[in-house]
């Protein structure tokens, strides 16, 4: 009897053993993803400063028309692609983003305008909101529509190598008075090494499945 209570109980403990070496520790949840790279902080500084900038550019004149309407008594008939084209080559000249967000962009209009032309959305009054996702209520840019100082921006890697990457940027550091709902946001983006620069490849604002409804 005791010798199989004995081995019930050395049994349990190496099964416990087992399933609590199996389970990752939180605190270093983001160590392996970074581990093989040489200088990780260099990086995630590249990173910060590049959606910063990116934020700070599209909150500026500078910025492009996202939604470049042709109208026909208030109502859209579809895109102005002359306008798209324009937007296409002014995301090249920033040097902020990669080829598959400027691509991303263009697929994501295209779509959007066919689906206008077959009638798949609502009639949209172009002096309303859109009636589908895309630029509607938020500012896609920072799925925000305040914002603190982008100065204040910081990045968290999810997964990140030595040529691309996915991260969320957050507010960083705010005041024990802020609201709480600043220091939850978070916002995904990814990015890819591009002739030795980082570039963003991909923003949770401009999803192309969520885009198009």
């Amino acid at each position: 009897m005791k010798l199989t209570v004995l081995s019930t109980l050395l049994f349990g403990l190496l099964l416990f053993g087992c399933n609590h070496a199996g389970k990752a520790d939180p605190s270093k949840k983001n160590v392996s993803t970074i581990a093989n790279m040489p200088n990780p902080d260099k990086d995630l500084t590249e990173i910060r400063n590049l959606v910063r900038q990116a934020l700070k550019w599209a909150d500026s004149k500078n910025v492009i028309q996202l939604l470049p309407a042709l109208s026909k008594d208030s109502l859209c008939t579809g895109f102005d692609f002359d306008t798209v084209n324009q937007n296409l080559e002014k995301l090249r000249q920033t040097g902020f983003f990669a080829d598959e967000f400027i691509d991303n962009y263009d697929r994501i209009m295209h779509t959007l305008d066919k689906k206008i032309k077959n009638k798949e959305f609502d009639a949209w009054n172009v002096y309303e909101l859109p009636t589908f996702n895309f630029a509607n209520d938020v500012d896609p840019w920072c799925s925000c529509q305040d914002n603190m100082s982008w100065g204040n921006v910081e990045v968290e890697p999810i997964k990140l190598s030595n040529n691309k990457g996915e991260l969320t940027w957050n507010w960083g550091k705010l005041d024990a008075t802020v609201d709480k709902s600043w220091k939850s946001f978070s916002y995904n983006f990814r990015v890819v090494k591009v002739h030795n620069k980082w570039k963003i490849s991909y923003m949770e604002g401009f999803d192309y499945n969520e885009s198009i409804k």
